[in-house]
């Protein structure tokens, strides 16, 4: 699939993607069809991308098994209409490694990866794992900077470092650092995506190549809108376009509840696959889920 883009910076996995849910059914199974219709639907509301088994798509309760599985049916789904990124970051490089390996049997077109999470390495334990994951596999590598969830930043330095392998080709940015950002982003080709949806014009305006969205599971083309418009040169458009997704975006995102609960809540009022969180996690009440509702029908009103 040949991408474009307003500059030289690369797009290697488009410029709209979308960290989609795993639906399940009733009874908590891996729900394959609704996986298949649901990546349907986001693929024809403008994603160039989608990335399968990240936290909105609740890695962490899914097993090996289900991760391939997953992979194959959505690419089974979507075909070359768009490009499959595994999530596959872990606490344990040598599981990484074999997620990713099994990732890219299952048809994954590239691999997304964390920093490993609660034993806090520090930096050149850190730049290991990812140049160890880079060594293993064939696809291209975009690492995920998420220090709020993970505890350990990907400093800038090392970002800088690593750009240098020739399977690291893209970062997930959430760790609220714009500075940081533009550091790396001056030093490097790699093509950077905001993984904070409340970021998507403010990073794609300095150079960065896209976003990867939670909200995007339930209004694909209200953020894929905003990139477009901002190619299209009508930068007022976009920033008109950015702020009206506020609304849905604060209370899928910030309400206190992991983005998974919210998306899932949204979509299964909607009557789109979802399906029930996977425990520790739990269903997101009425009321939060009446004010997605809301939210999300004054956006796509508007």
């Amino acid at each position: 699939m040949t991408l474009t883009h307003r500059t030289h910076r690369p797009t290697p996995f488009g410029r709209a993607l979308c960290a989609m849910v795993t639906p399940f059914t009733a009874s908590g199974a891996l729900d394959l069809d609704g996986a298949q219709r649901l990546a349907d639907r986001l693929v024809a509301g403008g994603c160039d991308g989608l990335v399968l088994s990240g936290t909105t798509g609740e890695s962490p309760t899914t097993t090996d098994t289900e991760k391939a599985e997953l992979i194959r049916a959505v690419r089974a789904a979507v075909g070359d209409r768009a490009v499959i990124v595994a999530g596959v970051g872990t606490a344990d490089t040598r599981h990484t490694v074999e997620l990713a390996l099994s990732a890219e049997k299952a048809g994954a077109d590239g691999l997304l990866a964390v920093t490993p999470y609660y034993s806090r390495p520090p930096q050149d334990a850190v730049e290991a794992h990812f140049r160890e994951l880079a060594d293993a596999s064939g696809l291209p590598v975009a690492l995920y900077d998420i220090p709020g969830r993970t505890g350990t930043r990907i400093e800038p330095e090392t970002m800088i470092r690593l750009a240098a392998h020739p399977r690291i080709v893209a970062v997930k940015d959430c760790a609220y650092d714009l500075l940081g950002t533009q550091k790396v982003l001056a030093e490097t080709d790699l093509a950077y995506y905001t993984g904070c949806d409340e970021y998507v014009l403010a990073l794609y305006a300095i150079g960065g190549s896209g976003y990867i969205g939670t909200v995007a599971n339930a209004a694909p083309r209200a953020f894929r809108a905003i990139v477009d418009a901002f190619d299209a040169g009508d930068t007022a458009e976009a920033a008109r376009l950015q702020r009206r997704t506020v609304p849905l975006t604060e209370l899928m995102m910030s309400s206190g509840l992991p983005g998974a609960v919210t998306a899932k809540a949204l979509l299964g009022r909607l009557g789109l696959p979802s399906g029930p969180v996977r425990a520790p996690l739990r269903p997101a009440g009425h009321e939060v889920t009446d004010g997605l509702l809301r939210a999300y029908e004054r956006l796509v009103a508007a």
